[in-house]
């Protein structure tokens, strides 16, 4: 895209919200979940590794690299409950592509936003091959940075249009209630998580406390649903009863990473999971009756966020939206990096 060497593309906090509206949110998470199915079906192509992850008491911190042998991509991310205390986000994200042949960076991009993008594009995409037919209405648990989200591309993708909220925080609700108005909505907001299932086809959990919680109990999921788990993200934190797994077929994105960090670090270490990537190829069967209970187990991995990536670079050239970083020496000389500097002194 840029012939100078130094020079990488960089796509700010500023360009990434220009670059959303201008495509359109809807069409972005659509667009943004072909980029996810097209490289799910491509997985056995990709280097896969569990995250890099530094945990403490606050939070986690932690690296997520992936490359389909062409382009490495990574995203750094953070996860950290408390902030929103602190008037900070819980979540932090930033991302890189680079060129495999020669290791130079092609493009850096914050992804705090990216990747609420792209946790609800990948919701929405399991939900396409895994929820009940003609799903309208969902129960959406946990109304924070997320929700809006989530509700806006199971719309896009499924046509979902009736939502159940619910927060421990009711000033949550309200914020999403306001930030969805006009875009399509039938909205109820629930006293409690036992209302916010009534009636639901879909139940997403989307809550952040770092802790083993029991956001849905087994009473409360009845057959037929498909329960879309997007909490529990990293040791020691859960959301949903133990037994609620065990009647459920689960369904996830890489099981070395989900058994450490998913709903199912409750379970034996061999409980029968089906990789999604299969079921996006046709190699394995979702959904396969009305009764079925289906739990998509999302704790998100790196090929979502290298197919995020890979979809905002191919928006560049054709929007401009991005700056020109000068980020890597280029001296005349390659050997001549010394040289360079002493170039510059003078």
């Amino acid at each position: 895209m840029i012939p100078n060497l130094n020079i990488v593309p960089f796509v700010s906090v500023d360009n990434m919200m220009k670059l959303v509206l201008r495509i359109g949110v809807e069409r972005f998470l659509v667009e943004l979940a072909g980029y996810i199915e097209d490289d799910f079906r491509r997985w056995e192509l990709f280097d896969k590794t569990p995250r890099v992850a530094s945990h403490s008491a606050e939070g986690v911190i932690e690296l997520m690299p992936t490359s389909d042998g062409e382009v490495y991509g990574f995203k750094y991310v953070n996860g950290h409950p408390k902030n929103m205390r602190e008037g900070r986000q819980t979540v932090t994200a930033f991302g890189m592509l680079a060129d495999v042949h020669n290791g130079y960076p092609v493009l850096l991009s914050e992804m705090t936003i990216l990747t609420a993008l792209r946790t609800a594009a990948m919701s929405a995409l399991a939900a396409k091959h895994l929820a009940p037919a003609e799903s309208r209405c969902m129960a959406l648990i946990g109304n924070g940075a997320q929700a809006e989200f989530q509700a806006l591309a199971f719309k896009a993708l499924l046509g979902v249009d009736r939502l159940r909220l619910y927060d421990i925080d009711r000033s949550a609700t309200q914020k999403c209630i306001r930030n969805l108005a006009g875009l399509g909505f039938d909205m109820t907001a629930c006293t409690s998580a036992q209302e916010a299932v009534e009636g639901a086809d879909i139940i997403t959990t989307v809550t952040a406390d770092k802790q083993y919680a029991t956001i849905l109990t087994d009473n409360m999921v009845g057959s037929g649903v498909h329960i879309n788990a997007v909490g529990g993200d990293c040791p020691g934190k859960t959301e949903l009863h133990r037994d609620i797994l065990l009647r459920s077929d689960i369904f996830v994105e890489y099981p070395p990473q989900t058994r450490i960090e998913g709903e199912i670090q409750q379970l034996a270490p061999g409980h029968r999971v089906t990789e999604l990537w299969q079921v996006v190829t046709g190699a394995v069967e979702g959904r396969r009756d009305a009764g079925q209970i289906t739990l998509f187990d999302s704790v998100g991995f790196a090929i979502e966020d290298f197919s995020a990536l890979r979809y905002v670079r191919d928006q560049l050239r054709s929007t401009g939206l991005y700056q020109e970083l000068d980020m890597l020496a280029d001296p005349d000389e390659p050997r001549d990096l010394f040289g360079m500097l002493l170039r510059a002194a003078q």
